[in-house]
């Protein structure tokens, strides 16, 4: 992570000197926004309907509040339900900006990180966006059989309407309750969601229903070969922990409360392409990244070990989306579904 990155993230956290001098730059940013909103609020500009019922993920803050997990937990839900989900993914950080499908043996520089990731864990059909509507229409020609769509980080996408929309927060919160650039806000809050999803306190005035999630890692590390390792192997022994991620300090929390011992940090650019990475550590040491990370660093470093994220979801929760999609009158194809 940059040193204006750590800055930001850090003024964020507290009305200072620097979120105060940001300030009139955020109440710009609002108007803009605010007018962007009203254009879709009247008509002005079109928000397109897809035949299938639309979810979307998303999060009213900048950086990763943990939507990617949370789209992958809903799919894996829905898919238990009997529904055939798609899910149409950002792609930040790609190299283009067309719209294509997303197979597991992808390049992640073309269609990103977190849309492979999907593709590789969720087993359902993913596609990344030149728009989202658009790249919503070619998985339903592409897949039929779909019957809902996930839309992830998409909350502030209003060209794609949308049935349900859930919102994720991380431990952070909304920060100083600010809008870009002076705090951490994309919109203001509270606006209106169907649920919300939180990994630390409820955010405030919530005007939905908030559940808590917790987030683990995977008791046990993958290899680029498909084999584990686990955890518990690897304490006692000197590691080399690196993250590309929003918040990679909680990466490195994580991998201490396992037993792990740290030899050494590496904190990059949240979507870092590897393009210009050098492994500084000694080859001794054991390689540990995130799951995001693994697909673009395993071709530079076919020993690092990936890390897994697990979310606990609390089953309220799904009960809840489950309600919000029936009480709009969609149900899953499958006659099975329970």
């Amino acid at each position: 992570m940059s040193a204006l990155q750590h800055r930001l993230r850090a003024a964020w956290q507290r009305r200072g000197a620097l979120a105060c001098l940001l300030w009139p730059l955020s109440r710009l940013y609002g108007a803009l926004a605010a007018l962007r909103r009203a254009a879709y609020h009247r008509g002005l500009r079109r928000s397109e309907r897809l035949p299938v019922p639309v979810v979307v993920v998303g999060n009213v803050v900048a950086g990763g509040g943990g939507k990617t997990p949370a789209t992958l937990a809903i799919a894996e839900h829905l898919k238990a339900r009997g529904w055939r989900p798609g899910i149409v993914s950002r792609g930040y950080g790609r190299t283009g900006d067309d719209c294509r499908e997303v197979t597991p043996g992808a390049d992640p520089r073309a269609v990103g990180d977190e849309p492979l990731l999907l593709a590789r864990r969720a087993g359902v059909p993913v596609f990344v966006p030149r728009r989202p509507a658009e790249a919503g229409r070619a998985l339903l020609a592409a897949h039929p059989g779909t019957d809902v769509l996930l839309c992830d980080d998409g909350l502030q996408h209003l060209a794609l309407a949308r049935d349900v929309e859930v919102c994720v927060f991380s431990g952070e919160g909304i920060g100083n309750g600010w809008l870009l650039p002076a705090g951490p806000l994309r919109e203001p809050w509270p606006r209106a969601v169907d649920a919300v999803l939180h990994a630390g306190p409820p955010p405030p005035a919530a005007n939905a229903p908030a559940f808590a999630l917790r987030r683990a890692l995977a008791p046990e590390a993958v290899r680029a070969d498909g084999t584990r390792v686990p955890l518990a192997a690897l304490q006692g022994q000197p590691v080399h922990a690196l993250a590309a991620i929003a918040r990679p300090a909680q990466f490195f929390a994580m991998l201490r409360a396992a037993g792990l011992t740290l030899a050494r940090c590496e904190a990059l650019p949240d979507h870092y392409d590897f393009s210009s990475w050098q492994r500084l550590s000694d080859k001794g040491q054991h390689l540990i990244c995130t799951e995001k990370d693994a697909a673009k660093l395993w071709p530079l470093a076919p020993d690092a070990l990936a890390v897994p994220l697990r979310l606990d979801v609390p089953p309220a929760f799904f009960a809840a989306l489950d309600s919000a999609l029936h009480a709009r009158g969609y149900h899953p194809r499958d006659p099975a579904a329970t």
